[in-house]
């Protein structure tokens, strides 16, 4: 099952990532699927705020991980770089810690990710507009999206 939200500004943008951070819990995996500009960014730095993360959240695209720490730690990746490689970094290590692992451009690395996650689209409609489709995998992000959507 998809679960859909219209987002209209960055306002609901950032409320959007409140609202799904307050739920989240250690080990969780969210991987972020949208073109450039689409507002990935925007959205982890939403739920890292949420998280009660202080320092600047910005992608990592030239150091593929950056760590945070808040009320949970976080994992923020971006895989963008990964495309052509088949190296090993440690995947497991991060994906079932303690931290919550935000995945950019995670369909590079089909094959490492988890198969329990949260899979996050976001699709640019207008200036200020997007769709964002969740798609849970596993029974976890099955109850955390009827929780969100309710």
């Amino acid at each position: 099952m998809m679960y859909e939200r219209i987002i209209n500004s960055e306002q609901e943008t950032e409320e959007l990532a409140h609202q799904l951070s307050a739920i989240l819990e250690p080990a969780d995996v969210l991987t972020l699927e949208g073109d450039l500009g689409a507002g990935k960014t925007t959205f982890t730095k939403s739920v890292a705020k949420g998280l009660g993360i202080t320092r600047n959240v910005n992608s990592p695209t030239f150091t593929i991980l950056k760590q945070y720490e808040g009320r949970l730690p976080l994992n923020h990746l971006d895989v963008y770089r990964l495309a052509d490689s088949d190296e090993d970094l440690g995947w497991d290590e991060l994906f079932y810690g303690d931290a919550v692992s935000i995945i950019e451009w995670a369909n590079l690395i089909e094959a490492d990710l988890p198969p329990e996650r949260l899979a996050i689209q976001i699709l640019r409609l207008e200036d200020e507009k997007r769709k964002f489709t969740f798609t849970p995998f596993g029974k976890r992000y099955e109850q955390l999206c009827e929780e969100l959507f309710e």
